[in-house]
Parts: C-alpha cells; sequence; structure tokens
C-alpha cells in the first residue's frame, strides 16, 4: 500500500516509521523534518502522487492550505485522511474542498508513545475504508459516524476533561508550591488519580503547550457552537498559553 504522509513532526514522524517498518511504500513531505527512517518527497505534491493514502499530519492552523495543495496531485481513488486536532467546521470545510473520499481521523492517545498503535476515532465518507485498511496494521480504528467532524467533535469533548484536569492538577501544584507543601499535595492527587497519569499530565501539558492552545480553543468555538459556556475550555487555554509562553510555569519540582 503506497502511503504518503504529510507532516513529520512528532507524531506523523512516528506514524510514517511505523508504517515503513509495515511494510507500507511511504513517501512522507515535511519543509522543516528529513528522518532517516522515512523515504521523503521533495514536495508534498510528489509525495501523494499515486499514493493510496494521504495522512495529513500536521497543524490544523494548516491544514486547508495543505489539502488545497495536493488536490492536483490525488488519484481519483485516493483516501485522504486528516489526523489533525481541530474543529468539527475545519473537518466539514476539508471534505467539501477535496475531491476524493475523506476521513476525519482524531488520535485519543499519545502517538509518539504508541505510533500506529494509537487508538482512532473516525468518521467521514471514507471511514470505513480507513478503517478496513488500518486495523490489520495495528491501529485500534472505531468509526464514529460517516459525517465529517463527528470524530473531531467527540475528541473535543474529551479534552475539555482531560486538558481540565490537567491544568486543575498544575496549578493546584503551583499554589502547593507557593505554600511550601508540594509533596504532599503532589502525593494526594497521585493517589486519585495514579504518578504516570500525573506526571503525563505535567510534562505533556509543557512540551506540547502550542499544540494544546490550538486544541483548547477549538474546543472553545465548538462548545460555544453547541450553546454551552466554556468555562473549563477557555481556562485551560488560557493556562496552556501561559505554559507555551513560558515553559517553567507552575511545573519546577522543589527538590
Amino acid at each position: 500500500m503506497e502511503i504518503a504522509v504529510l507532516g513529520l513532526g512528532e507524531a506523523g514522524g512516528r506514524i510514517a516509521a511505523d508504517l515503513v517498518s509495515a511494510g507500507c511504500s511511504v513517501r512522507g513531505f515535511d519543509p522543516a523534518r528529513r528522518p532517516a527512517d522515512v523515504p521523503c518527497a521533495a514536495s508534498a505534491l510528489e509525495a501523494v502522487e499515486g499514493a493510496v493514502v494521504v495522512l495529513s499530519v500536521n497543524a490544523a492552523a494548516v491544514a486547508l492550505d495543505v489539502a488545497a495543495g495536493v488536490t492536483p496531485g490525488l488519484g481519483g481513488d485516493a483516501l485522504y485522511a486528516d489526523l489533525n486536532t481541530a474543529s468539527p467546521e475545519l473537518k466539514r470545510e476539508l471534505a467539501a474542498l477535496l475531491p476524493v473520499q475523506f476521513a476525519d481521523v482524531a488520535l485519543t492517545g499519545v502517538v509518539p508513545g504508541t505510533g500506529l498503535g494509537t487508538p482512532a476515532l473516525v468518521s467521514g465518507s471514507g471511514a470505513s475504508r480507513f478503517a478496513e485498511l488500518f486495523r490489520p496494521l495495528g491501529m485500534p480504528v472505531e468509526v464514529v459516524g460517516a459525517a465529517a467532524g463527528e470524530a473531531a467533535a467527540l475528541k473535543l469533548l474529551r479534552s475539555v476533561f482531560m486538558k481540565g484536569v490537567a491544568v486543575a492538577a498544575i496549578e493546584s501544584l503551583a499554589a502547593a508550591r507557593a505554600a511550601g507543601v508540594e509533596e504532599r499535595v503532589r502525593g494526594e492527587i497521585a493517589a486519585v488519580i495514579g504518578e504516570p497519569l500525573l506526571e503525563r499530565f505535567l510534562t505533556g501539558s509543557r512540551a506540547h503547550a502550542a499544540r494544546r492552545v490550538d486544541e483548547m480553543w477549538a474546543a472553545v468555538a465548538y462548545l460555544e457552537e453547541l450553546g454551552v459556556r466554556p468555562r473549563v475550555a477557555s481556562a485551560a487555554a488560557g493556562v496552556l498559553g501561559d505554559l507555551d509562553a513560558d515553559e517553567t510555569v507552575g511545573l519546577e519540582r522543589t527538590e
């Protein structure tokens, strides 16, 4: 199976490398990266030519431009899958723009750690086909709807909780540090959610702050579309924005 991977950052690079290991013919493209373990094309358009599946794994901010740029190179039977965390509206715009089957893919795990083993929700006209192609490669795929945006919506609703808990832990520990009781409070939080998840919240929020800010603003927009006041989502976006500006905010450990 010939697969093009557009975006070879932490997530895209790991997925592309796993696809190579699984025996797929992979052509990747990223304007800023050329991983040694992924065959790379000279351009995005070159990468998609002849591809059965195109995976867009870059950023929501450029998803439309990337799709528009490769449209001339897509074969009529190609499947275009957008794996970016984005609003349901953006996924619908992508589906309307592309002249081929479209899969809205929402990855619900930590991609750098699990690669192709990352659980995925998928919707859109190409959802069933995406599941048929990627389940045998080891990806746990759940088809959640026929319309683009349905998978994205489910992920954003989950993110309100997950990122909300993460920033609550960050703020709680920052206050505990100021009060001189950080280790005690950390232990109490860990007793509820587990030390591994707490550490993932703390380190992951810092390492991926820029991407998660965009994710939470997309959640804010979706909640407003639903008529729900996004108090937690807005707060999470604000805290993550602070972390992106200053990665030490609220995260230092007292030794």
